[in-house]
């Protein structure tokens, strides 16, 4: 019986560890990355995931924008594909 406990407890103390290590970690980031995502306004600069450099142009409300990469150049990416904000702008005096 006491076998059993204790394989038991250390179960529960390993799965305590991972969650500490591992898992609450993880989630804090993602929590950071939907808030700069849901954050994000034209005039930004971006760097997507894929390593393109940018400025958004606009924030769709389907999840995406739209960004220009160089003068004329622009591309529609989903807004989850936004790896981080280099510069961010002022918010607009209404």
């Amino acid at each position: 019986m006491t076998e059993q406990m204790s394989s038991i407890l250390m179960m529960a103390v390993l799965f305590a560890i991972m969650y500490f290590l591992m898992i609450r970690p993880q989630q804090k980031k993602m929590k950071e990355h939907k808030a700069m995502v849901s954050n994000l306004r034209r005039g930004d600069q971006v760097v997507t995931q894929g390593g393109l450099i940018g400025k958004v142009i606009k924030v769709k409300d389907d999840n995406r924008v739209e960004i220009e990469l160089s003068e004329g150049v622009r591309v529609h990416a989903v807004q989850n594909t936004i790896a981080s904000v280099i510069s961010k702008t002022e918010p607009a005096e209404s």
